[in-house]
This record gives C-alpha cells, sequence and structure tokens, in this order.
C-alpha cells in the first residue's frame, strides 16, 4: 500500500503551501502533465472536458454567426454596386430629356426659316451645355500655342508653325472629362 492510502487523514490535513497547484499556462507543459496535475489538484477531467466542449459549440457558433454577418454585409455591398451602376446615367439623362424635346419640337415645324432653325439650334445646344454642366462633364478646348498634354490631348499631326515645338497649332476636335476622368481627348495638330 502506498503512504496516501494508510494515513489518508494526513492528506486530508495537509496545508495550501502542501497541495499541489494547477499551472495556469497550460501551453507550457504537456497534456500528459496537465492530466497529472488535474487529478492530484482533485479536479475532474469528465467536468472540464464538458467544459472545453461547451465553449468549442459557443465559439463555432460565434463563427458562423460572423461569418454570416460578413456574407451579407458583401451580398448587400454587391447589390449596392450593381444599383449605383444600373442608375448611375440616371441623372445625365433626365438633364438630356430637354434637349431631346427641343429636337423634336424643331423638327415639327412646317416651314422653318432659316434664322428660327439657327435660334433653335443655339437655344438647344445652351441646354446641352448646362446639361454637361450640371453632369461634371467638361470640355477639353487647348487654345493654340498651349503645350500638348499627351493625358488630355492626341496630336493627330504634326506642322511646321512659328511657334515652340510641341504646342498646339490648331484644335480638330474637343475633347471631353467627366469629373477628373478622361472621356475623349481633344484631337490637335501640334508644330515641330
Amino acid at each position: 500500500m502506498s503512504q496516501a492510502e494508510s494515513q489518508p487523514g494526513q492528506q486530508q490535513g495537509q496545508t495550501e503551501q502542501e497541495t499541489p497547484k494547477v499551472v495556469e499556462d497550460h501551453a507550457a507543459i504537456s497534456p500528459d502533465q496537465l492530466a497529472q496535475q488535474a487529478m492530484e489538484g482533485g479536479l475532474d477531467l469528465g467536468t472540464r472536458l464538458a467544459e472545453a466542449e461547451n465553449k468549442l459549440a459557443e465559439m463555432q457558433d460565434a463563427f458562423l454567426r460572423a461569418k454570416a454577418d460578413a456574407e451579407n454585409i458583401r451580398r448587400r455591398a454587391q447589390e449596392d454596386i450593381s444599383k449605383a451602376h444600373k442608375f448611375a446615367v440616371e441623372s445625365f439623362a433626365e438633364s438630356l430629356l430637354p434637349v431631346k424635346d427641343s429636337l423634336e419640337m424643331a423638327l415639327k415645324l412646317e416651314t422653318p426659316s432659316t434664322d428660327s432653325l439657327k435660334e433653335g439650334v443655339d437655344m438647344t445646344l445652351k441646354q446641352l451645355a448646362s446639361a454637361f454642366e450640371r453632369n461634371r462633364l467638361v470640355e477639353v478646348n487647348p487654345q493654340p500655342g498651349e503645350k500638348l498634354d499627351p493625358m488630355r490631348h492626341q496630336a493627330i499631326s504634326m506642322v511646321s508653325a512659328d511657334q515652340e515645338a510641341n504646342t498646339i497649332v490648331s484644335v480638330l476636335q474637343k475633347g471631353y472629362m467627366i469629373s477628373d476622368r478622361l472621356l475623349r481627348p481633344a484631337l490637335v495638330t501640334v508644330s515641330q
């Protein structure tokens, strides 16, 4: 018989200093040492296992909820982006409707005079310029003598001129920018 079995009263009478304590840092000891300490400290391994399984179940549930929340957020963001793309031109289209109405009215005139057509085209062009301005569509219309900017201008040809090299001689077609993004470069001729 061991000493603990022959003297049960002595083990119960031990002071706190003599009783073994479970080590808090479980990572520093092996599972066998942890089990030994649990048994010596009077802890029930079954209870500890049940507690660990309950904690694992709670963590799995929390993980699945967080994963579902993340998926819902991703799906909602994709829907918002899709709607933004779908309806991004809505404002621009609304501002172009009066331009279309004016053009249709001009075509309904039975015997338009040159002056009335010119006046109607001028008013329609102003409506179109207003629609462009409201939607931040800006002309790129460089002046002769300006330096060629390859980010905003496209040189179609080089001509000899009495000005500095790589400067704009003439504009063949205006360019356009929407906000800060180039939509179409201005087509220009430049000096040699």
